[in-house]
């Protein structure tokens, strides 16, 4: 019976995170990420791993949601390669830093990790006015690389595809918000490939993990979330192409609060 409760859940999650990730160019893992947590939960997993093993599992799935989002963000002309190309390595480098922060952190950590970042990027998408920017263009030099350092560490620690910080920071960089979904997109599966690895690595001797677990990584989860989240991935995106700006910006905005007030709702809980 749990496992049918496993499978249900994640495959209601699939559908969500998939035209999620098209749509916002968020990767899907800000849904995937509290589903699995609390459906991991339900199902009695330690307390200790519930959170890692549901950013791990996250991430896995992002790599397939990443990729087809990205492909149907730069069909329209919406992915901004030369950014993308700038990042990679700063953007490893956090990732790096972030599979160490999973592997290290006490519990409830990565809980509030998740909460207070939703939280603020969601006030942000809510209340900064339209057209708000600090400057022209994406800074370049050093600036640049810790931002994409930022960006990698905190999507890995969240188990998000980096959309969630990518967005806000492309458009206070004068972006339009369609190419800066798009390049969220993108900039998702150079997150999520490493970050998935380093997750496998970092719980590859935890206790306590469910069957079916490489480290941090649920092959179950994946298996039924992939596929799905996939599939609805592009759908999202040709969507997001249709909807006008502001309504892109609240849409972001509700998820984020949301998932971050069940978050800080476990932290609280745990305490």
């Amino acid at each position: 019976m749990s496992i049918v409760v496993l499978i249900l859940g994640l495959a209601v999650a699939g559908v969500a995170a998939g035209l999620l990730a098209g749509l916002l160019g968020i990767g899907g893992g800000i849904v995937v990420v509290p589903a699995l947590y609390t459906l991991f939960g339900v199902l009695e997993v330690d307390p200790a791993v519930r959170m890692p093993l549901a950013v791990g599992t996250s991430l896995s799935t992002i790599v397939v949601t990443s990729i087809r989002s990205a492909r149907a963000h730069h069909a329209k002309g919406a992915v901004d390669v030369a950014v993308v190309r700038s990042w990679l390595p700063w953007i490893l480098i956090g990732v790096t830093i972030g599979a160490l922060v999973a592997r290290y952190a006490p519990e409830g950590a990565m809980q509030a990790v998740f909460a207070a970042v939703a939280a603020v990027v969601a006030l942000y998408m809510t209340f900064t006015p339209e057209g708000a920017r600090i400057a022209d263009g994406l800074p370049v030099g050093p600036i640049r690389w810790l931002t994409g350092t930022v960006i990698g560490a905190i999507s890995s620690v969240m188990g998000i595809g980096g959309g969630t910080l990518t967005v806000p920071t492309l458009k206070l960089s004068n972006f339009p918000m369609h190419r800066a979904v798009g390049t969220g997109a993108a900039v998702g599966l150079l997150i999520a490939v490493p970050a998935t690895i380093g997750m496998m690595a970092a719980g590859w001797d935890a206790a306590n993990l469910p069957a079916g677990s490489v480290g941090f990584v649920n092959l179950l989860g994946f298996a039924v979330l992939a596929p799905i989240t996939g599939f609805f991935s592009p759908i999202g995106a040709r969507i997001a192409h249709r909807v006008p700006e502001r309504a892109l910006r609240l849409a972001f905005a509700v998820f984020l609060l949301a998932t971050s007030l069940r978050m800080f709702q476990s932290v609280l809980q745990a305490a």
